[in-house]
């Protein structure tokens, strides 16, 4: 009996020595599926209550086809000189958003449409031009093709505005509720008179556990 027992413990031993290995094996992640490219006008496949690709697409377009019919701007002789950037449109909102995305796309596509009747100044780069200008003016390279100004050019305009948002929970459901209000304004640079303003605005509904970066 007493041979017995020792055999059986030390079989049962050498089973779980020969099971460990397999017991401490990483566990696999499942198969990642193929990327798939959607039209950037559509709904995302991941949905939530915050502003998403098709919202970006939809209000900067609906802007900038707006812009283009601002008498200040499409008829005077002298073709104005407009900041479109995101510096001055502030985001209040209860989300993270990339107001660049927003303004980016209405500063292109003014630009292509507009056909040389507007003229937009990229502030946001004033140091590289400072730097070329200080390279300039020491000798170090040639003044280019284009000549030499006194300074940097000002402009007449710049696209300011604010996005808001107004959220409602239902703690019974965990559903959400969002409101949000997208404010755009072109300022007179000199006057500080708001000659054009728009909203864009919409609302959302969902059970909302999406994350967005």
């Amino acid at each position: 009996m007493r041979i017995q027992s020792t055999t059986l413990g030390l079989l049962a031993v050498l089973g779980l020595a020969a099971a460990g290995p397999a017991l401490a094996a990483p566990k696999l992640k499942p198969q990642g599926s193929a990327t798939v490219y959607r039209d950037t006008t559509t709904s995302d496949g991941v949905k939530g209550i915050g502003t998403e690709s098709q919202d970006i697409v939809s209000m900067a377009d609906a802007m900038f086809r707006d812009l283009l019919n601002v008498p200040e701007l499409m008829n005077r002789p002298t073709p104005p000189r407009i900041i479109v950037d995101p510096k001055y449109f502030r985001n209040e909102s209860s989300e993270i958003i990339d107001k660049a995305l927003i303004t980016d796309r209405i500063r292109v596509n003014l630009l292509r449409a507009a056909g040389g009747r507007m003229r937009f100044i990229g502030r946001e780069y004033a140091g590289a031009v400072e730097e070329e200008r200080a390279l300039k003016d020491a000798g170090k390279v040639d003044v280019g093709t284009t000549g030499r100004t006194r300074a940097q050019a000002g402009a007449d305009y710049r696209l300011v505005g604010r996005i808001g948002t107004r959220d409602a929970i239902d703690t019974r459901t965990g559903t959400t509720s969002r409101f949000s209000q997208y404010t755009f304004e072109l300022l007179d640079m000199e006057y500080g008179e708001i000659i054009w303003s728009n909203l864009y605005e919409f609302k959302k509904e969902n059970r909302d556990d999406v994350v967005y970066r």
